[in-house]
């Protein structure tokens, strides 16, 4: 990779990863009872939870940063206590650039997950029941294993999503090298910068190849569970 990338694109490459790998994990269990709730169960006002669920998939990801930027900023409700009582900040640091990328791609694991669940026969849980297997015993060794497929479909497609996430970043937490800098942002500042062209070159085809990568995977787990669930 040294031979095709300079040491700073090297530096934004790494923190895409990790700031993907934390922004999809951390989201993950919250996304997995997201999916269960709307795969499951029936309540009033579900139609509205659907629909804030998947509001970031509409909402300009610009629009997302700012409201995070007010909600977590240093003066923000949110971000003034967290900075004030646990020492946690979220504005201008990487932590912050995997929270706004947990948002932005929180939908695309609820939506493989949910599909995985609705897919289930419901035959299974209810002959598990009927065994006297408690609600956790039918969740862990019935729905979860059955479920697999499409959390790993969810995972994967969120981790790419993830990887090309602009507009939430640099409105909340910047364009800082070393610390906020990602592939995309990387990208944008080579273009402002007399001669860029070729380091924006290198790290566009660099994208273009994560992310088939990363959609081949994704693609591959979603037939993985419609075989599984069929």
């Amino acid at each position: 990779m040294d031979g095709f990338l300079t040491p700073p694109e090297s530096e934004a490459l790494l923190l895409s990863l990790r700031i993907s790998a934390v922004a999809v994990f951390s989201a993950l269990p919250f996304a997995f009872a997201a999916a269960l709730l709307l795969a499951r169960t029936q309540f009033p006002g579900k139609t509205l939870v659907d629909g804030l669920i998947h509001v970031p998939l509409v909402l300009p990801p610009v629009a997302i940063g700012f409201l995070l930027l007010i909600a977590f900023g240093t003066r923000g409700p949110l971000g003034g206590w967290l900075l004030d009582t646990l020492g946690i900040r979220f504005v201008f640091s990487w932590t912050g650039a995997a929270l706004a990328s947990a948002i932005i791609t929180f939908p695309f694991q609820v939506r493989a997950i949910r599909l995985s669940l609705e897919a289930i026969d419901p035959g299974l849980t209810a002959a598990a029941e009927t065994l006297g297997a408690m609600w956790w015993d039918r969740l862990l060794n019935v729905t979860l294993p059955l479920a697999l497929p499409g959390i790993a479909a969810g995972i994967v497609t969120a981790f790419a999503a993830s990887l090309g996430e602009f507009g939430a970043i640099i409105t909340f937490v910047s364009n800082i090298p070393g610390e906020t800098r990602t592939l995309p942002l990387a990208i944008y500042t080579a273009l402002q910068s007399p001669g860029g062209e070729a380091e924006a070159m290198r790290l566009s085809l660099l994208s273009i190849g994560l992310a088939l990568i990363f959609m081949t995977l994704a693609e591959f787990a979603q037939r993985r569970a419609r075989g599984l669930n069929a």
